[in-house]
């Protein structure tokens, strides 16, 4: 078998012609990064160097942005930052000012400088009071004027009252009877409402007792008065446990979380009579000082008549209205009515 012959190219091919671009693109050109900076060179600023590299191109020196841009160190935006500030302190001196009228706030920050191991042993104490010694409030620094010592903060005393433990409570309390009306299927959108009224009636009504108390029995002095309002938000600490033991063991069953049943009824009894023992010895340093061996700031040694008079109102406020709130508050149904025990 043959192979089959191939002609010979002609000497003179045509020639080739290569396309040209009709239009030309511009290839931006790529420099290298400079060198880095020695090790022993300083920075002189942020967002600066005090000695920049010298460029690869040009001889000119290279330099680093400063940080946003600049505009930290522009005029203008320097100004309105120190406009801005100088109206927030502004706002804040006004509110304060205004605010101080009613109440004093330089007074109720003592009642919130408390720490995490005063909140452990302070609920322990409230849910646990029956082995507790002793009850007597301990006395540190001086007052400003020089008229007698100040009661430590709840941070160095526990047996000092705060507010802290009370607001959190009462927020934890409408947020768990919500959350148990969820996961009982009866969450609606005005529960939130509803409970937060529920439980603003019962505060406002205490404060109304309180107020009553202060003018029957004399109390005149201002730290009796803040005491007064944060020992009685302590019932919610009792509340919350109950209400959420109660739907615990209810698990299950055709039963509310209020806590229906004999299971209920034993936590109430138990959270409610813990709150009164606890209440009947911390009010006892506050409503009856005499008994206190060194005295206290803003208390004054009471006459006999006026010592029965508050001895009977200490007993029906710790056990009579404390047992009404209590009762109330753990009786409402997650629908918004009272719970059928």
């Amino acid at each position: 078998m043959q192979r089959p012959a191939y002609s010979i190219p002609p000497a003179n091919s045509p020639p080739l012609h290569h396309p040209v671009p009709q239009h030309v693109s511009t290839v931006p050109q790529l420099r290298s990064p400079p060198p880095p900076s020695s090790q022993n060179s300083q920075q002189g600023g942020y967002g600066y160097q005090s000695s920049p590299p010298q460029s690869q191109q040009g001889g000119q020196a290279g330099y680093m942005q400063p940080a946003f841009g600049g505009f930290i160190n522009d005029p203008t935006a320097q100004m309105g930052l120190k406009l801005g500030q100088n109206m927030a302190q502004a706002g804040q001196d006004y509110v304060e000012q205004n605010f101080n009228r009613y109440v004093n706030v330089s007074a109720l920050k003592h009642y919130f400088n408390v720490s995490n191991g005063y909140v452990m042993k302070k609920l322990f104490i409230v849910l646990f009071p029956w082995r507790h010694r002793p009850w007597s409030r301990q006395q540190g620094r001086m007052n400003s004027n020089g008229q007698g010592a100040e009661f430590l903060p709840p941070r160095e005393d526990i047996n000092s009252p705060d507010m802290y433990i009370p607001t959190m409570a009462f927020v934890t309390y409408i947020l768990l009877t919500t959350l148990i009306a969820g996961l009982n299927g009866k969450f609606e959108p005005q529960l939130l409402g509803l409970t937060f009224s529920n439980a603003s009636v019962i505060i406002l009504l205490e404060l109304v007792v309180l107020w009553l108390g202060r003018y029957f029995l004399n109390i005149s002095s201002e730290s009796q008065i803040y005491d007064l309002v944060a020992y009685s938000g302590y019932k919610f600490v009792g509340v919350i446990t109950t209400v959420g033991l109660s739907a615990v063991f209810a698990v299950g069953k055709d039963k509310s979380a209020s806590g229906t049943g004999w299971i209920g009824w034993t936590v109430f009894a138990y959270t409610f009579m813990a709150n009164a023992f606890f209440l009947l010895r911390s009010l006892k340093y506050v409503l009856l000082p005499s008994d206190n061996s060194s005295g206290g700031p803003g208390m004054q040694t009471i006459a006999r008549g006026q010592r029965s008079r508050r001895t009977q109102f200490l007993f029906i406020y710790s056990y009579v209205v404390q047992f009404a709130f209590m009762w109330w508050l753990t009786a409402m149904d997650v629908s918004g009515g009272p719970s059928r025990k």
